[in-house]
């Protein structure tokens, strides 16, 4: 991956996070965003690929990265209960 390709993971993983964050009314800083962001992406991309699913270009990665982040959030909120 070139350094495009990275610089574009990194930007839809912080705004996959960012957006989980506000879907689950958490209140994480910049760095748990990215960082949620991105675990969240790797997450949604293998469930997706589970199921069948295959989303194409930037916005198809986010919604996916962004379903994936929110799972991840849920599951989390279930392990610290």
């Amino acid at each position: 991956m070139d350094a495009l390709g990275w610089f574009s993971f990194l930007i839809v993983g912080l705004l996959a996070g960012w957006i989980a964050e506000k879907v689950m009314k958490r209140d994480h800083g910049l760095m748990m965003n990215l960082i949620v962001g991105v675990v969240g992406a790797y997450l949604g991309a293998f469930v997706a690929s589970l199921i069948g699913i295959t989303a194409g270009g930037f916005l198809g990665a986010l919604v996916i990265a962004i379903i994936g982040a929110v799972l991840l959030l849920w599951l989390v909120s279930l392990i610290r209960r």
